[in-house]
């Protein structure tokens, strides 16, 4: 008996070889440059940080070199998925923009590489072990957990590397005609890989992150099929990144210990390997001292948290650029309105011992995206995330349409737009004032130099007796504040007020506060005529009656 009628005893009805997937998937017709890149999530939880930023890397370097990003769907691991983990997944890859330009959801197939679902190719990684059992390159191992536990606990006793490999290998050279009885008397069992590897030589390997690399070569029979009859993660993404024509795998850091196992399969099934790149992982400080960024500690480790929050989707992406490659920042500062798949993201100039995660980075590059945003833009996105998250606040929203983006367009569209807003779950804070009958329950005023209640109603009575109208044009507007300035005994500019202190009470940015607060119950708020102007003249001067009142 041969390898040949062993395999066939294994894999009997197989309806197509190797030469036939070889034919069905041909090379890509790819100009020079351009990359092809496949997002392969496991379905077995929520997106974490991790994972989306190999997404926006893989995304990145594929739309940055007109080439092609593809999901894939590694679901082998059936006992550990989670039933609508591929929704959340598509969902996610949807809501920042990053669509694949092939996939398969729902039954649909968009692509000529597909299925991009593993538990649908199991006849072609049937087909590719098949050929390994013919070379003599893959065996039927016959292994209980017993035994396999018996292996571990001599090799513990002896205090060397566990593993199947070499002598530690029970089935490796276990002869065709015993193997071939063994399956024919109802024998369980898996298939594993013969490795040609020696642990006492070593391959050099250049990683597209970490440069030249060396490790000791693999030597561990590594199982390939498993006995649910689906293939292991290692052999199926060698077979799927060659047949779905890979050009760079971009992953984590905790699969770099793979490689010499990964190239030698590439190499034993005939394959050409695409380049690796690992990526470190996600570091949190945490005082002073660098930590992974945890699921159990850090809420930002779920890619749902920034939904939740209300951070755009455009912010995340543009944080995780930044601390990608350091050159996005500067990029972005000369290309202000370019998209983001025009940046060139060089995976050599991505960190290898791990960005540093920081929330107040994010919330200021947020800040800066959301300042861009037209006050339209701003309404819709907050009116969507309130709808889910603060119903109260979008009921107001939405019986207030046009008054709302009124009030979400003082400082827009300027050289130097307003800058308070971080995300969607801020905004009802920052605006809540505007609106009457939230503001009419207000009462905590955030008076700051001038306190005196007496002197505050004071300036108050004069502003609106003498110093207000409605239709005044800023500049008029502003020097009427300044004439109420002096009357009072502040000084009209800042600058005479630093240059003798002594002459006055205050400036007049003193006496413009007292009427901010009493208008907004605050001291700090974006363009004060603009927000008197929206008010309208009835309600400023009800507010400020009500407070002298």
């Amino acid at each position: 008996m041969t390898n040949k009628d062993l395999a066939d005893l294994i894999f009997p009805n197989l309806e197509h070889d190797v030469d036939y997937y070889e034919s069905l998937y041909p090379e890509r017709e790819l100009k020079e440059g351009e990359k092809v890149t496949r997002f392969a999530p496991s379905p077995t939880g929520y997106m974490h940080i991790g994972n989306f930023m190999s997404a926006l890397v893989d995304y990145s370097i594929a739309k940055s070199s007109n080439g092609i990003f593809f999901l894939r769907n590694e679901d082998t691991d059936k006992a550990r998925e989670v039933s609508d983990a591929v929704d959340k997944i598509m969902e996610t890859l949807y809501k920042y923009g990053m669509i694949p330009d092939e996939y398969e959801y729902k039954g649909e197939i968009v692509g000529n590489y597909g299925p991009y679902i593993q538990s649908e190719r199991k006849e072609i990684y049937e087909a590719y072990a098949k050929s390994l059992v013919k070379q003599g390159l893959a065996y039927p191992c016959f292994c209980t957990p017993e035994e396999l536990d018996e292996i571990r606990a001599k090799q513990e006793a002896a205090k060397i590397k566990p593993g199947y490999y070499g002598v530690w290998a029970k089935y490796r050279t276990l002869p065709v005609e015993q193997a071939v009885e063994k399956i024919k008397n109802g024998e369980k069992y898996i298939i594993r890989f013969k490795s040609m590897g020696r642990e006492d030589r070593r391959i050099k390997h250049k990683d597209s992150i970490k440069g030249n690399i060396e490790f000791p070569e693999n030597d561990q029979d590594i199982v390939i099929i498993k006995a649910d009859g689906l293939p292991t993660y290692h052999f199926a993404h060698a077979v799927d990144d060659h047949l779905m024509r890979v050009t760079q795998v971009i992953r984590g850091d905790e699969w770099v210990s793979s490689l010499p196992l990964h190239l030698e399969l590439f190499r034993a099934l005939g394959f050409k390997p695409p380049k690796y790149a690992h990526t470190a992982t996600i570091m949190k400080d945490e005082n002073g001292s660098k930590r992974k960024i945890s699921k159990r500690k850090d809420p930002e480790a779920a890619v749902s948290y920034y939904h939740e929050e209300g951070i755009p989707a455009d912010a995340v992406v543009e944080y995780l650029l930044n601390i990608a490659n350091s050159t996005f920042e500067p990029w972005r500062r000369a290309n202000p309105n370019k998209p983001v798949e025009e940046f060139d993201l060089q995976l050599n100039k991505m960190s290898v011992s791990g960005a540093v995660f920081d929330m107040v980075k994010l919330l200021d590059v947020s800040k800066n995206v959301i300042s861009k945003y037209t006050a339209e833009k701003i309404y819709e996105e907050t009116l969507k995330w309130a709808e889910k998250y603060n119903q109260e606040f979008a009921k107001l929203l939405k019986e207030n349409k046009d008054y709302s983006i009124k009030v979400l367009n003082i400082e827009r569209g300027k050289a130097k737009p307003r800058k308070d807003i971080a995300k969607w779950s801020d905004v009802e804070n920052t605006i809540e004032y505007m609106y009457n009958d939230i503001f009419e329950n207000m009462n905590d005023y955030e008076f700051q130099k001038i306190n005196d209640e007496a002197e505050i109603k004071d300036i108050l009575n004069s502003y609106i007796e003498k110093h207000f109208n409605i239709s005044d044009d800023k500049e008029t507007w502003f020097n009427k504040m300044k004439d109420l300035a002096e009357e009072k005994g502040y000084a009209r500019e800042v600058k005479e007020y630093k240059a003798n202190p002594e002459a006055y009470k205050g400036h007049v940015g003193d006496i413009s506060t007292v009427i901010r607060v009493a208008l907004t119950t605050r001291h700090n708020t974006p363009d004060l005529y603009e927000i008197m102007q929206v008010l309208g003249k009835e309600e400023v001067e009800k507010r400020i009656q009500d407070f002298i009142g």
